[in-house]
């Protein structure tokens, strides 16, 4: 996710459970409610209106009506069921004061390529309530983010020579805290031996650690899935803002575009930038029996699904939440106005009405992921 927002203070995608993933790129320059009665008010809800059992230091809940929300109707719903039902995997396993297992356990009844049998459910058991933040704006940021495929090996060759690294041993039973910069460990040979993959492009490899997350395309055909596994406990410091300061760059090419332009053009100086950011994360080999085309695991521990799942503020609402998203896409006024499923956090992802939207995987998705940087509002369902 590489909108200047996310190069900047990433969301660490915490599959992270994380979250991206994790966990991240993706912020490059960058008290609670009263309970309300429930029922429905019109497109201009009261401020003081919020669920019932539910409620949130930073975000206000207003119960609208369904038309409130701008797309509602046009959107193609079985495109989101596979996610919710996903949520639902873990919302029936979570003790909450929210009546998630009610509402999950009428999924079966539900045609999964019904888009009118799915609204249907939706307005019959849950309740849309606008977000606002503690300003009282029903407006937010929504940027984005994505899982980086690169090809790579799990031996070093002369093609694919920069190291990714599993947590190291020597740190398994007494964590740093903090540990070593990223240039200390470089130097020191603390990780030989911890090499997980090899690929070919170290700023490809650094994007992937603010990710959190990825895929390695390996010569024998097989894709390695790379899920976060820990961090050297560093501060997080944006390279992208370093080449600001130095007027390396404008702020227009501040992107994961811009920045790679501008290591191919100064390869010497590629170490130097990468560390101004002290910290480092570190990789596990996900199961291989996981799907090649399921997302990373989100912080629901639940794989994501592109243009479906968002990272969210835990502190503005529940995880795993059907959530409706209304915004723009990048670089354009084509809106995106789509039901999407909190099941994700990052550590960038503050505020009541915040989003990080998921892209997918894969380089096209990082095209959008880093150029999104847009207003946007939210509205939650809860279960009545």
């Amino acid at each position: 996710m590489f909108s200047l927002i996310k190069l900047i203070d990433p969301v660490l995608k915490q599959t992270l459970t994380i979250s991206v993933f994790a966990i991240l790129i993706v912020s490059l320059v960058a008290g609670c409610s009263s309970p309300p009665t429930r029922g429905t008010t019109g497109s201009r809800p009261s401020m003081a209106a919020g669920p019932t059992n539910y409620s949130s230091p930073i975000a206000s809940f207003s119960a609208v009506s369904w038309q409130a929300l701008p797309g509602w109707q046009d959107d193609d719903l079985s495109q989101a069921w596979p996610a919710w039902l996903k949520s639902c995997e873990a919302l029936r396993k979570r003790n909450s004061e929210l009546n998630w297992r009610q509402v999950c356990s009428q999924v079966t009844n539900i045609s999964a390529r019904d888009s009118q049998a799915i609204r249907r459910y939706f307005e019959s058991n849950f309740q849309a309530y606008e977000i606002r933040n503690s300003a009282g704006s029903e407006t937010g940021l929504v940027t984005g983010y994505y899982e980086p495929v690169m090809n790579g090996s799990q031996t070093r060759t002369s093609l694919y020579s920069v190291p990714l690294y599993a947590y190291p041993n020597a740190w398994r039973q007494t964590r740093p805290n903090p540990g070593p910069s990223r240039a200390e460990l470089i130097s020191s040979g603390i990780l030989k031996g911890s090499e997980i993959a090899w690929v070919q492009d170290p700023v490809a490899a650094a994007f992937m650690q603010i990710q959190g997350s990825g895929k390695i395309r390996l010569q024998d055909g097989r894709v390695l899935r790379l899920g976060y596994a820990g961090t050297n406990e560093q501060p997080f410091k944006s390279f992208a803002q370093w080449l600001l300061d130095k007027k390396e760059i404008t702020r227009s090419e501040a992107t994961m575009q811009g920045i790679s332009q501008w290591a191919k053009r100064n390869p010497d100086r590629v170490n130097e930038m990468l560390n101004a950011n002290p910290r480092f994360v570190f990789f596990k080999e996900l199961p291989g029996n996981v799907s090649t085309d399921l997302g990373p695991t989100g912080a629901l521990n639940v794989p994501l699904t592109a243009e479906r799942s968002i990272a969210i503020d835990l502190q503005a609402m529940p995880l795993g939440a059907p959530v409706f998203l209304s915004t723009t896409k990048p670089l354009s006024e084509q809106v995106l106005q789509k039901l999407v499923m909190a099941q994700d956090t990052g550590k960038a992802i503050v505020g009541g009405v915040r989003a990080d939207y998921y892209w997918g995987s894969g380089d096209s998705a990082g095209e959008m992921a880093g150029r999104m940087k847009q207003n946007g509002k939210m509205w939650v369902l809860l279960p009545r």
